[in-house]
């Protein structure tokens, strides 16, 4: 079945940096529209970033425009979220989803496959 596997989450202080990585398995990659969600405790699982499936489109939260960036290697079926100039409300599990349509949609619900989550902690 179509597997999504992040890696890169951790500890890091305010300021810090961090790359997450999805690793894919039997997903027609290149056509798939990739994304990154974050769900801190108590809320909404909320839209971070995404990217076309040929990678010529990408699209930011507010939030982390100009820190973060979303980016893919088709031929290693990986996406990868660089995350820098970490603040403390960046805390939360980040998720990586797949959109085979290629949609690169903000709401959770048009993303058909997601990963399980790594933890990224940004301490003040």
């Amino acid at each position: 079945q179509v597997q999504l596997v992040e890696s890169g989450g951790g500890l890091v202080p305010a300021g810090g940096s961090l790359r997450l990585s999805c690793v894919t398995s039997r997903l027609n990659f290149n056509y798939c529209a990739m994304g990154w969600f974050r769900q801190a405790p108590g809320k909404e699982r909320e839209y971070v970033a995404s990217i076309s499936g040929g990678g010529s489109r990408t699209s930011y939260a507010e939030s982390v425009r100009g820190r973060f960036t979303i980016s893919r290697i088709n031929a290693r079926n990986t996406a990868y979220l660089q995350m820098n100039s970490l603040k403390p409300e960046d805390t939360a599990v980040y998720y990586c989803a797949a959109d085979p349509s290629d949609g690169n949609s903000r709401s959770a619900r048009f993303w058909g496959y997601w990963g399980q989550g790594t933890q990224v902690t940004v301490s003040s």
